[in-house]
């Protein structure tokens, strides 16, 4: 499997821009970017969205980035991803025949799990980045307990996480923290460049 390790580096925040406009997605990628956060996702829902991943991953290449897709649920839609130039994919569950489709393409793959066992399947098939969601759901201190069982599983909290409490998460031990409507609240945007610095 295509490792996330060189996709997140060492960033501890991710930027989900779901449902956007094309120029709108673009712009707020770029805002992050100024912000120091590195690593952008843009879900692939519908072909608009599609289409705002593409703009997106072009702007990227220009500035030297990388935009992963997100909610990436079936194989076909890990082939559009990687068409429309995405350098990872990420989905809201464990679906090991798209996990695989993205290998298969080159890129990592980031799938979702909720519960210990989901986490074990993923291991075991060789997945070792994991997105928590819902993050809010699940609290900090479930990330505390799953490094005693899984020492080598990285996590990505997603799902209600903000600049409010996302340092509770990566306190917890998680890897990286994904932060939603946060880049459009100005309240949140110094909080946030501090997370990524």
């Amino acid at each position: 499997m295509p490792d996330l390790a060189a996709v997140f580096g060492a960033a501890r925040v991710m930027v989900i821009l779901r449902d956007l406009p094309v120029t709108e997605t673009v712009r707020l990628a770029q805002q992050a970017w100024k912000l120091g956060i590195d690593i952008v996702e843009v879900p692939v829902r519908t072909p608009e969205s599609v289409d705002a991943l593409r703009a997106t991953a072009q702007a990227a290449r220009e500035r030297g980035r990388i935009v992963g897709a997100g909610t990436v649920c079936t194989v076909e839609q890990v082939r559009q991803a990687a068409e429309a130039g995405a350098a990872f994919t990420v989905a809201p569950g464990l679906d090991l025949a798209v996990a695989d489709a993205a290998a298969a393409h080159g890129l990592p793959h980031l799938p979702g799990v909720y519960t210990p066992t989901e986490a074990q399947r993923a291991r075991d098939h060789g997945l070792r980045w994991l997105k928590a969601f819902p993050a809010s759901s699940l609290g900090p201190q479930w990330f505390k307990a799953m490094a005693g069982p899984f020492p080598e599983l990285r996590f990505v909290a997603t799902g209600g996480v903000d600049a409010h409490n996302a340092g509770g998460f990566l306190a917890a031990g998680v890897r990286v923290v994904a932060v939603g409507s946060a880049l459009s609240d100005p309240a949140q945007l110094e909080l946030l460049a501090e997370l990524a610095g």
